[in-house]
C-alpha cells in the first residue's frame, strides 16, 4: 500500500470513529505487526475464510500474502462507509453489509465449512448478548479444528469466560504487539472438543451471562 493510500484509509477510519466510536472503536486502522499476528496461524488450505468488520482491508491484505484465494473470503462489514472502498480493493471476495450477530439465521454457506474466522470487532464494546450471538453464529460454518482470531486493546480476552463456557470454547492468547495504535493482543478461540452447534438462535439466559461476565472472572 502506498503512503497516499495509508493516510486516506487513516482519514477514512478517524472520520468513522469520530461518527460513531462504539461500533468502529479505534482511531486509526490495525497496523501491520497486528496483521501479521492475526493471520500468522492461517494457511491456504484453510479457505474459505470469513473476515468481520474488514474496514479498510489491512487484515484482508494480509490473508491474502498468506496464500488465501481473494475467491475464498467472505467479508462481513456492518458500516456502509468501507463497503466501496472494499467492493472497489477486492472485487473478486464476497462482500456481505450485515450485522454479525445474525450470522447464524443468514445461511451464507452450504458448501464446505470456513477453516477460520479473523475478527475485527470491536467486542469490548458490545453486550454479552450479541458477542454469544456472534460466536455462536461463526463456529456454525466451522469446520473441526477451525478457530477465530480476535484481537483486543484490553489486558484479557475480550469474550467472557461464562460465554465461552456455555458455548464450550477456549481462548488463549497467540501474541501482542506495542507496534499497533494502540497496542493490541490476539487471542485464538476455539472448541474445547468436537461439537455440533446448531443454526437455531443459542439458547441461554442473558441475565445469567451479563451477572457472571462482570463478577470479575477471566480466561484461564
Amino acid at each position: 500500500m502506498t503512503a497516499k493510500a495509508a493516510c486516506s484509509d487513516f482519514l477514512h477510519f478517524f472520520r468513522s470513529w469520530i461518527s460513531n466510536p462504539l461500533r468502529v472503536a479505534a482511531i486509526a486502522p490495525s497496523g501491520d505487526s497486528l496483521a501479521r499476528i492475526m493471520t500468522s496461524e492461517i494457511a491456504a488450505l484453510d479457505g474459505p475464510i470469513i473476515e468481520l468488520g474488514p474496514g479498510t482491508g489491512v487484515f484482508t491484505r494480509a490473508l491474502l500474502a498468506r496464500g488465501i484465494s481473494e475467491t475464498d473470503l467472505t467479508l462481513i462489514e456492518y458500516g456502509p462507509e468501507f463497503i466501496h472502498a472494499l467492493q472497489a480493493r477486492f472485487p473478486a471476495a464476497r462482500i456481505l453489509q450485515m450485522d454479525a450477530a445474525h450470522l447464524a439465521q443468514a445461511d451464507i454457506f452450504e458448501g464446505e465449512p470456513v477453516g477460520a474466522v479473523i475478527s475485527g470487532l470491536p467486542l469490548l464494546s458490545m453486550s454479552p448478548r450479541k458477542i454469544a450471538s456472534i460466536l455462536a453464529g461463526v463456529f456454525t460454518y466451522m469446520r473441526p479444528g477451525g478457530a477465530v482470531y480476535q484481537f483486543t486493546y484490553g489486558p484479557r480476552c475480550p469474550v467472557p469466560r461464562p460465554i465461552l463456557d456455555r458455548l464450550g470454547l477456549k481462548a488463549v492468547r497467540i501474541g501482542g504487539t506495542v507496534r499497533n495504535l494502540p497496542p493490541a493482543s490476539v487471542y485464538r478461540i476455539s472448541r474445547r472438543k468436537p461439537l455440533e452447534l446448531s443454526r437455531e438462535r443459542p439458547r441461554y439466559r442473558e441475565a445469567d451471562i451479563e451477572v457472571a461476565a462482570f463478577s470479575g472472572e477471566s480466561v484461564g
